[in-house]
C-alpha cells in the first residue's frame, strides 16, 4: 500500500472532529487507498489506484456540516436520496453516479460506512484486474465495522 502525501497546512485533514474526522480515517483505512488534494486545501480526495471514491470538504452552501461526495450504483441513486435526508445528488459530481452525505450528529453512520465502502467497492470493480488482484490479498483483513463518532 503506497503512503498517503501529509495534507498541506490548513487542510480539511487537519482540525478534523467528530465525523468528519471518522470519514478521513475510515476511508483510508480500505487497501490500498491514498489522499490527495488536487483542488486544493479544502478538499481531501480519497482514491484507489489513482481513481476516486470519495472527497471529504465543507461547503456551507450545501451543509452548515462536512459532506462526503460517493460513487454509488445509477439504480440506487434516486432511492438513496428519497430515503435519507442527509443524502442528495452529488454536488458537483454526475448525479446519475454521485451522491453528497452530509455528515450531520443524526446521520445514520453504519449507512455512511457501507456507502463508503460501497462506493470503495465500485471503484474497485472498474479497476483491470491486475490491479483488482493486488488489493484482494490485503482486503482480508478488512474489519466488519468501526466505532461510529461521538460529538
Amino acid at each position: 500500500m503506497s503512503e498517503s502525501p501529509r495534507p498541506a497546512r490548513g487542510s480539511v485533514s487537519r482540525g478534523l472532529a467528530g465525523a468528519a474526522q471518522w470519514c478521513h480515517d475510515g476511508c483510508l483505512a480500505l487497501p490500498g487507498a491514498t489522499l490527495d488534494q488536487p483542488f486544493g486545501p479544502h478538499l481531501d480526495v480519497f482514491r484507489v489506484h489513482g481513481k476516486m471514491f470519495a472527497l471529504l470538504t465543507h461547503n456551507p452552501r450545501v451543509s452548515e456540516h462536512m459532506i462526503v461526495n460517493l460513487k454509488a450504483e445509477p439504480n440506487e441513486v434516486p432511492l438513496l436520496i428519497a430515503e435519507h435526508d442527509n443524502i442528495r445528488p452529488g454536488f458537483h459530481m454526475n448525479k446519475r453516479h454521485w451522491i453528497t452525505v452530509e455528515l450531520s450528529p443524526d446521520a445514520d453512520f453504519e449507512l455512511v460506512e457501507e456507502l463508503v465502502e460501497d462506493s470503495y467497492d465500485n471503484v474497485v470493480a472498474g479497476l483491470p484486474a491486475r490491479l483488482r488482484s493486488s488489493l484482494d490479498s490485503i482486503s482480508r483483513g478488512r474489519s466488519a465495522h468501526r466505532d461510529v463518532p461521538r460529538d
